[in-house]
């Protein structure tokens, strides 16, 4: 193999290069390779070669597996991740992890069964070709997913200019009115009186821009933080793309190049699976089950609630803090990394759901019928206290409300609308009139391209395109009156069904039960609320009663 050319290897670099021409003084990438001569050509130089060897039988890159392994996608393979100077020698079965001796002895010495790759490469089938399928599927998904993102941030800058517009706007209105109204006022005003009505016309023009100024422009700049957060999330979300799109396209090569080296398609198709499952989980379409460990109860009521508590929203801040809204109450509490209540806002109407904007501020869906009240309140924490936004009026109920990238999205109970961050109504997307509470609460996944909701009435968990297209419906005999409804950051769907007190794991699509993750036998006692702290890998689930339950999952 000695006469064997590669393009070059750059110094520190774990890119692996392409076969060049062994002939070719232009040093061309090589299309063919001639097992009886060991050596690469490229199309010009293959045409000498069949003249001079006519017997001879080259193989195309339609053909690549009797093609040579170049020695840098050998190096690339074998090499440990952690140990850069060691070779992948073995495989734990218990955590599907390749390593070395010292990966071995140092983290994977009590597994129960840690094998010699040498010898599973007759006992496991590697199905290159079929991963080669689902890395190229993948692919696009990833492209699609990072030209969705970066169009999200363009909308959020729009949406932020438009509320600055209407805001300056109303600001002019108001100085228009009032000068109107004063022009009104001059009529028969005598001499005397004018320079008077002068100063007063002054000092409520003054009073305007002092308004706008400690009103108006405090919510256009905590805007601007808000839009400046969810892009800088955003942000990380394509840069993550792009890094594992790069991985994605080196992996695909190394497969193609792989060979009919058994040990080597083993390892190569176990990191491509590994890969492949980095890329599922960053598009939001992990079905990896969670296996509850252990569960305790923690007590959130507090001396000023009047009833026992039905905690009907959970959020986890980044930090490990929890925000929950007590629906009966009439409160939003705030929990520390321990659940115990550090701070409250009482609320003048009930709260019922809640959703995260940025790491530090959250969306409280605020709904009373027979006050007629149906708002969106904004509440920021600041150093373990609650600081309340601005609010926008809706002109429907708002039962539910889940946010992604600057979007909104609210139920009434019988209708899905996506909402701007300020309140404007952008469209219907999905509506149910047949019975009450139809369309109660909702979820969006990581991604964005499906909707999920809760039809109360109907035992149903419903999946829909974001355009509001019915994907899948799932029912359940364990889910009867389902409400509790949360997608975590790998896609994963949990569901509450009230009446059996169930927690449900159910698949990314919406159509399959992956786990019943909790029940009565648990504590479980009418869960109302559900959410995954990827902080502490714990699932709160809020309850109508006065404690919330935290289970510890792997």
């Amino acid at each position: 193999m000695a006469d064997l050319s590669r393009s070059s290897h750059a110094k520190g670099s774990d890119e692996v290069k392409d076969f060049i021409c062994s002939s070719c003084k232009e040093q061309a990438h090589a299309d063919f390779y001639c097992k009886p001569c060991l050596k690469l050509y490229c199309g010009k130089c293959i045409q000498l070669h069949d003249k001079w060897f006519k017997k001879h039988l080259a193989y195309g890159r339609n053909d690549m597996k009797k093609w040579p392994v170049l020695k840098q996608v050998k190096e690339f393979l074998l090499k440990c991740q952690a140990h850069k100077d060691d070779k992948i020698e073995l495989l734990c079965d218990d955590h599907s992890q390749l390593c070395c001796t010292k990966c071995a002895f140092n983290n994977h010495s009590q597994c129960s069964k840690v094998t010699q790759i040498s010898e599973l490469t007759n006992s496991q089938p590697t199905g290159l070709e079929r991963l080669s399928v689902e890395l190229e599927t993948v692919l696009g998904e990833i492209k699609t997913l990072q030209i969705s993102q970066e169009a999200s941030i363009k909308l959020l800058q729009m949406t932020y200019n438009e509320h600055s517009a209407v805001m300056i706007e109303q600001m002019r209105g108001n100085l228009n009115t009032y000068i109107d109204e004063c022009d009104n006022n001059y009529v028969g005003i005598s001499g005397g009186n004018e320079q008077y009505l002068k100063e007063e016309m002054c000092r409520n023009v003054v009073s305007i821009v002092n308004e706008f100024d400690n009103i108006t422009a405090k919510e256009l700049n905590k805007m601007k933080d808000e839009v400046i957060s969810i892009k800088g999330s955003v942000t990380s979300s394509i840069h993550k793309c792009t890094c594992l799109h790069n991985d994605l396209l080196q992996i695909l090569e190394i497969v193609q190049k792989t060979g009919d080296n058994k040990e080597l398609c083993l390892i190569a198709s176990i990191k491509c699976k590994h890969i492949i499952q980095q890329a599922l989980t960053l598009l939001g379409k992990s079905n990896k089950v969670f296996n509850v460990q252990s569960n305790t109860v923690h007590y959130v009521r507090i001396p000023s609630d009047s009833d026992e508590c039905r905690i009907s929203g959970i959020c986890v801040l980044p930090d490990g803090q929890v925000l929950v809204i007590d629906r009966r109450n009439k409160n939003v509490k705030l929990l520390n990394q321990q659940y115990q209540v550090v701070s409250h806002w009482d609320v003048t109407a009930r709260p019922c759901d809640m959703c995260q904007i940025t790491p530090s501020e959250v969306a409280v869906a605020v709904d009373v019928n027979d006050s007629n009240i149906h708002e969106v309140q904004f509440i920021t924490v600041i150093q373990g206290k609650l600081v309340l936004g601005r609010k926008f009026q809706l002109q429907h109920e708002c039962k539910g409300i889940a946010h992604h990238q600057g979007d909104l999205f609210v139920t009434s109970g019988q209708e899905l609308y996506k909402y701007t961050l300020n309140g404007k109504q952008i469209c219907s997307i999905y509506e149910d009139r047949s019975f009450e509470y139809t369309v109660y609460k909702c979820a969006v996944s990581p991604t964005g391209d499906r909707l999920y909701i809760t039809n109360y009435r109907q035992d149903k968990l419903l999946t829909l395109a974001r355009d509001g297209t019915l994907l899948a419906t799932y029912t359940d005999p364990a889910l009867v009156y389902p409400l509790g409804l949360h997608v975590t950051p790998a896609g994963q769907v949990l569901v509450c069904g009230r009446w059996f007190n169930t927690v449900l794991q159910v698949g990314w699509e919406g159509e399959s039960k992956l786990a019943k993750l909790a029940t009565q036998e648990d504590g479980v006692s009418w869960p109302l609320s559900v959410c995954y702290s990827s902080t502490t890998s714990s699932i709160i689930v809020g309850q109508g009663d006065d404690n919330i339950l935290v289970f510890r999952v792997e």
